[in-house]
């Protein structure tokens, strides 16, 4: 039976990236179908005293995400697994901010409406863009980011968490051990943080 493991992510976020993608890896080696799901850096830093540069980075977030949504709501949630990809691999592995032109880009790649991008700068769809956000952050709490996963546990219930932050990303049967102890972790009762200091930076391979 295969488990729908649900992810939700910001486009513009590196570790989420490399999260997103250990996670298509686990589908080849475990029984697992990642649903994808839009949170916004941007929404969760809303109000927040921040360094001037990060505010301005917050302010670009806005664009992707809602373009993102804009996307599931006219063709399914379905859609936003190979959006990811298209805008993750052009910011990431590419390097390029995800201006207008890079959203226009990444919408045709893929046969979809290029006039998505308008949303960039509209506050439309930013009620369904705060309404996925909770849905991803009401289970784990506004002081942790991006990637976060929703999975059922094994008594069918939902564990949800923040994680795992890692680079590079595990290949292979190695990213099923990375799965069976993340589950195994976050499944126990009461169990809240494993940490240590990140001392590399996101290494996309």
């Amino acid at each position: 039976m295969t488990t729908v493991v649900d992810m939700w992510f910001d486009p513009r976020c590196p570790w989420a990236w490399i999260t997103s993608r250990w996670l298509l890896e686990v589908e080849r080696v475990r029984p697992v179908r990642v649903r994808f799901h839009v949170m916004s850096l941007s929404v969760l830093n809303e109000g927040r005293d921040l360094p001037e540069k990060y505010r301005l980075s917050m302010a670009k977030g806005w664009g992707p995400v809602r373009v993102a949504i804009a996307a599931e709501l006219k063709y399914g949630n379905e859609v936003l697994r190979d959006l990811y990809t298209a805008l993750g691999t052009r910011a990431h592995l590419e390097q390029r901010e995800l201006d207008r032109d890079t959203l226009v880009q990444a919408l045709t790649s893929l046969g979809l409406d290029p006039t998505l991008a308008d949303a960039a700068d509209s506050d439309g769809y930013d009620e369904d863009l705060r309404a996925s956000h909770d849905r991803g952050m009401a289970p784990v709490g506004l002081d942790v980011g991006t990637p976060v996963i929703h999975t059922p546990g094994p008594d069918g219930r939902t564990i949800a968490f923040f994680g795992p932050v890692v680079t590079p990303q595990p290949k292979g049967e190695a990213a099923g051990r990375l799965w069976d102890g993340v589950l195994l972790v976050a499944g126990t009762e009461g169990f809240y943080e494993i940490k240590r200091t990140r001392d590399a930076r996101p290494v996309f391979d």
